[in-house]
């Protein structure tokens, strides 16, 4: 390895910009290409992943290294340089460096590196998913999702929102589907089991916890505690569903943000949804300019617009009975049947976006019996105050509610639902001790990223995905 000076670091998205025209610099990444002039210098194309576009290295054959080293370092090399940042004659490229000392950091094997110059299907790329963050397409989406992050935290933190971190390990069914990772340090071959049961009933007692746990579905009702005590707060971490779903949309672990308000009623709610997308949506305009212009050529040529549109967009709100009356009145022929007590499918949710308003839709009042027992009974007593934002292209991307504050009812429907509300005393007591008015949303990190992106798999948004018979990684 060759001795070079102590220089400024900066990443290559600093080094393209013109006004370090003139500095001296050091610069590491891995190489993308690399190309011998006959007039004996090198072209290497050097990336870091802090942005799309890669950074020029011009390598003369007077460094001590050239033929050694620097002939053989291609595709995947990692490298260290540095030079001075010139002008670029090259087109597309405001600078490029003049490199006076360039070390190969690590090699690669051109021959067996899976990842070449030409094209690779998503699908093969998700066989090596410890290398695909190399690739342009998943490059642009991880910058794309850590901005999404950024700009969850920033719409909260703005507002007064306080993040808090609720367990993963859980002995509580938010939802009450039963579709939940079981945790236990038990012996799976050779299980206690409980005395006096033919049926050969598991003793969970003897287990770690005391009882039986699962990884959550939801940090909602943890999150019900601090909001009823703090007011303001939001939760944004991984969750988990054991469903044996292989679909372009679901996961089995992914991760969610769930905001929840005290002194809040639906409409609130409703108004912090539609404001909290629109936050998302504009910084991921502004800040990630090259990675969605990517998207909008090799992906899906309509994200820019849609997009824009929905910044731009008063959302609309309607009512489920009024979503219902529309869809029947329509004369359009679904897949699946439309009829009041039924829960909306993905084909209602984008007619309605898509055809009849051309703009985001908030539906509102949906039927007690497809909802979920925390959600506040209306006075009818056939509806409950649930919401669901539905946008162009794909239809529902946030669900929510006002929440069940009265204590009777909340323990009727935890029955109806078949839930035994002495499992559930803490979260009862919140409606006894200083009940409120609440509410709050979910927000499915991974669907929020495949809808900016346009991207066709949920599993190509999400560094590692984990879905039935794969956890690989």
């Amino acid at each position: 390895m060759t001795t070079c000076a102590n220089l400024e670091k900066l990443s290559v998205k600093e080094a393209m910009k013109a006004e370090h025209i003139g500095k001296k610099v050091k610069l590491n990444g891995w190489v993308r290409t690399r190309r011998d002039s006959k007039a004996g210098f090198s072209f290497f194309e050097l990336n870091d992943g802090s942005s799309m576009k890669s950074v020029q290295v011009l390598a003369p054959n007077d460094l001590s290294n050239y033929e050694s080293e620097l002939l053989h370092a291609g595709i995947g090399c990692s490298i260290e340089v540095e030079g001075e940042i010139v002008e670029s004659p090259g087109k597309g490229q405001a600078t490029e460096v003049k490199a006076t000392c360039v070390n190969v950091l690590g090699g690669c094997d051109p021959a067996s590196y899976p990842l070449q110059k030409k094209g690779t299907s998503f699908e093969f790329l998700r066989t090596i998913a410890h290398l695909r963050p190399r690739t342009n397409s998943f490059g642009a989406v991880a910058r794309v999702r850590n901005e999404i992050c950024k700009s969850i935290h920033n719409f909260f933190q703005e507002r007064g929102f306080i993040y808090v971190h609720t367990p993963i390990i859980t002995g509580s069914d938010c939802e009450g589907a039963g579709q939940m990772f079981k945790v236990t340090t038990l012996d799976l071959n050779k299980p206690p089991l409980k005395e006096g049961t033919k049926s050969g009933e598991i003793n969970f007692e003897e287990d770690f916890f005391g009882k039986a746990t699962n990884l959550t579905v939801s940090g909602q009702l943890s999150g019900e505690c601090y909001a009823t005590a703090l007011t303001n707060i939001y939760t944004f971490g991984p969750t988990f569903r054991a469903e044996n779903s292989n679909t372009s949309r679901h996961l089995a672990e992914f991760w969610m943000v769930e905001p929840e308000m005290s002194f809040c009623n639906l409409e609130g709610n409703m108004e912090v949804a539609e404001a909290f997308l629109k936050h998302i949506f504009r910084d991921v305009l502004n800040n990630c300019e090259d990675d969605m212009k990517f998207f909008a050529e090799r992906i899906d040529k309509t994200v820019l617009d849609t997009l824009t549109h929905i910044v731009n967009s008063d959302f609309v709100r309607l009512s489920y009975t009024e979503a219902v009356d529309k869809l029947l009145k329509s004369g359009q022929k679904f897949e699946f049947p439309v009829e009041w007590g039924i829960d909306l499918q993905s084909e209602h949710e984008r007619y309605l976006t898509e055809q009849v308003f051309k703009k985001p839709v908030i539906v509102y009042d949906y039927p007690r019996g497809i909802k979920a027992f925390y959600m506040k009974l209306n006075e009818d007593e056939k509806t409950v105050r649930a919401m669901d934002v539905l946008v162009p292209g794909v239809g529902e991307i946030i669900g929510g509610s006002q929440r069940e504050e009265r204590l009777e009812v909340l323990e009727t429907r935890m029955k109806e639902s078949g839930l035994n509300p002495e499992e559930y005393w803490w979260y009862l007591d919140l409606r006894r001790y200083g009940t409120v008015p609440h509410a709050g949303f979910g927000l499915g990190l991974e669907r929020t990223v495949q809808f900016v992106t346009g991207m066709a798999n949920i599993r190509d948004v999400i560094p590692f995905p984990r879905t039935p018979k794969s956890a690989e990684f």
